[in-house]
């Protein structure tokens, strides 16, 4: 007799999902198919006497601020309010291997031939096949089906490095900036590109964190969204914060990062005049910024990825702090923030008292 029962979906006990919101989740509907098997992590965002409802049938756990606050204690400075930056508490507190995060106004894509696009197995694939940042590949990555190393890339370094982090991309509404979404308010993603690359070493790139997925072994430590929204003078570069940090480190560590499949349909266009207050002070620091991270070393004694953000945070001080007071507190709150991950994560479990304030089916 056949059985009724589905299909264990990959790394289904090593992975959690990582979603930050203010509403409710009725998006996830749509998502069952794929996610319905896999733990959820809910970082409820703004006021924590809201109830967020998510459909029945999924295995979740819900933390708002006042969960976060009573967790973390005076570290939670370090978390921020009134901002998807908030997601990074949900990194710190997952005891699974993987992370996959995803916003809540991404739907499921289709492909050029019209079948739904399973997100996460794409994004799980990238992750458990190695990555090629020393040489560039001209059929992109060479472990994907159909494709390999081409003449002339070297034997030697054909075993790739572990890959850390996979970057995927939106279809409908592209990931813009406002004075971009100013100009080309009609601008959609139509174009579906089948490829996965290695970023090359030495390349930085801007890491979106609503369809990202990484190795909370790896990297986790470093997958911090920095201090945005309520109080902050900045928001919108948490996640390309987050991704400057990751690769240096990476880069550093000889770890991999991906980038292309899998798409998300990105469903809703931000107010590009919210936007842009809360962007223009990034978009003039950014060109200090990123000459920064370009430039930025690491010490051989930079072994582990806490040591490598410990002192990468000195760096920030010292050659940001000089542009804004603002790096000074960020670069204090990286330190706080590795401080906060390795008192939640060297505890043997999270205390029953500090579990989340709404749990789903078990």
């Amino acid at each position: 007799m056949a059985s009724s029962s589905k299909p264990t979906p990959l790394l289904k006990d090593e992975l959690d999902i990582v979603i930050p919101t203010i509403r409710n989740l009725d998006f996830l509907e749509m998502w069952r198919p794929f996610f319905e098997q896999y733990h959820l992590i809910i970082v409820q965002d703004g006021d924590p006497s809201k109830v967020i409802k998510v459909p029945q049938g999924f295995d979740y756990e819900l933390y708002n601020r006042n969960d976060i606050n009573r967790i973390l204690g005076p570290k939670a400075s370090c978390i921020s309010f009134k901002d998807s930056a908030c997601r990074c508490f949900g990194y710190m507190v997952s005891k699974k291997k993987y992370i996959y995060t995803i916003d809540d106004d991404c739907f499921v894509a289709k492909d050029p031939t019209g079948h739904e696009i399973n997100a996460l197995e794409q994004h799980i694939k990238n992750l458990l096949s190695p990555s090629t940042p020393f040489f560039f590949n001209t059929l992109y990555d060479p472990y994907r089906d159909g494709a390999d190393f081409v003449r002339g890339y070297p034997f030697s370094l054909r075993e790739g490095v572990p890959t850390a982090v996979s970057h995927g991309l939106w279809l409908n509404i592209p990931d813009y900036d406002a004075p971009t979404q100013l100009v080309k308010p009609h601008e959609r993603n139509t174009r579906f590109v089948d490829a996965v690359m290695t970023i090359p070493k030495g390349t930085l790139f801007p890491m979106c964190g609503m369809n990202l997925a990484f190795d909370r072994e790896l990297i986790g430590p470093a997958m911090y969204f920095g201090l945005m929204g309520d109080g902050q003078p900045i928001g919108r570069y948490d996640d390309m914060w987050a991704g400057w940090c990751i690769k240096v480190i990476c880069d550093h560590l000889g770890l991999g990062v991906k980038t292309g499949l899998p798409y998300i349909w990105h469903s809703k266009a931000s107010n590009p005049f919210v936007n842009l207050k809360k962007e223009y002070k990034g978009i003039f620091w950014q060109e200090e910024i990123i000459p920064f991270f370009q430039a930025a070393t690491l010490s051989k004694d930079c072994t582990s990825v806490q040591k490598c953000y410990i002192e990468l945070s000195k760096q920030v001080k010292e050659k940001l702090g000089t542009i804004d007071p603002y790096f000074v507190k960020l670069a204090d709150a990286m330190v706080t923030w590795i401080e906060a991950w390795d008192e939640i994560n060297n505890s043997a479990e999270v205390k029953t008292s500090d579990k989340a304030s709404e749990a789903g089916p078990k």
